[in-house]
């Protein structure tokens, strides 16, 4: 079978839209080729670990790449992905220098691809993310390991955001806590909160594709019997208050939601968001504190920010 291989040459500040944009469009997952992870000081000891090709990262900005299957509606569909992209600016979001290029690749290359860019990632004192075909052997009792396949879409668990998210969690959920996860992607966050042994957790996703991804990746985790997902738009029709809720999501769309949260945040309890690149970090807080949060945390990885805020005790 063929693919095309859609690649945008963009910002660091546009790769979680874009990629939303590209699932939505049908690509069952995307590559972000980040010049920074050049730089990262990596260790071998907690599972394998990849040379990094520089030929194979912009000297500037980032690439996100996806892969659509070659028919009929593929120009239609990459005529799509650019003109939503180009709407982005309209959300004050900088979109570099938006090159978009399209070329074919093979099924097997596709697939080879997808497995050279992961590998086992220990992101806190104790999660490590693996790649559901690698093995792995736990480097202590207490090391709990998400199992995430990239394949169905919405990355690995690894983006800044991502661990700064599971690193709160970590702090902040107790055993018998209910958790709301708004805007669940992949469910690495509910599967988070399910092993650090919440009750209950409720995972929302207006996306179908995501909430099918967070089914399958629930499952493959064996927290099924705490974690539901809902098909959902933010908090909307949400009733049931909620010891922690955490939103990884755009900076924008979290601005929509604050007053939401504040009601169905409980008395003493957590609201984590993240998604928030830097330059947007003093409007979310503002919006926090305007909604009636106490900030308790900022929290800074790269370029991006995440915010733990506590409702105060009645």
């Amino acid at each position: 079978m063929k693919w095309s291989e859609i690649s945008i040459h963009t910002t660091n500040e546009a790769i979680e839209p874009i990629s939303n944009i590209l699932h939505e469009s049908g690509a069952s997952g995307v590559v972000i080729e980040d010049p920074g992870e050049l730089l990262k000081d990596r260790e071998d000891q907690f599972g394998e670990i990849y040379d990094l090709n520089p030929e194979d990262y912009p000297d500037s900005g980032v690439i996100v790449k996806a892969y659509l299957p070659v028919n009929s509606f593929l120009a239609e569909a990459v005529d799509g992905i650019k003109q939503e992209i180009s709407n982005l600016i309209s959300f004050n979001i900088d979109i570099g220098e938006n090159k978009v290029e399209v070329s074919e690749v093979n099924e097997e290359d596709w697939a080879t691809a997808w497995k050279k860019y992961y590998y086992p990632v220990k992101i806190s004192s104790t999660f490590t993310i693996v790649p559901t075909w690698e093995d792995y052997e736990r480097v202590s009792s207490d090391e709990c390991i998400i199992e995430l396949d990239p394949g169905m879409a919405f990355g690995t668990g690894t983006h800044p955001t991502t661990v700064m998210c599971i690193q709160a969690l970590e702090r902040t959920v107790i055993k018998g806590d209910t958790v709301i996860d708004v805007g669940t992607g992949s469910g690495v966050l509910s599967i988070a909160s399910a092993l650090l042994e919440a009750d209950s957790v409720h995972a929302l996703d207006l996306d179908e594709v995501a909430v099918k991804s967070a089914l399958e990746n629930i499952k493959l985790n064996n927290v099924e019997d705490i974690v539901s997902v809902t098909q959902g738009n933010l908090l909307s029709g949400t009733t049931e208050q909620a010891d922690v809720i955490v939103a990884n999501i755009l900076a924008e769309v979290i601005l929509t939601f604050t007053d939401d949260a504040y009601s169905l945040t409980r008395p003493g309890g957590t609201f984590i968001t993240s998604g928030i690149i830097k330059q947007k970090k003093d409007i979310v807080k503002e919006a926090l504190r305007s909604a009636g949060f106490e900030i308790d945390e900022v929290m800074t990885m790269e370029d991006w920010v995440a915010i733990i805020a506590t409702k105060p005790e009645e």
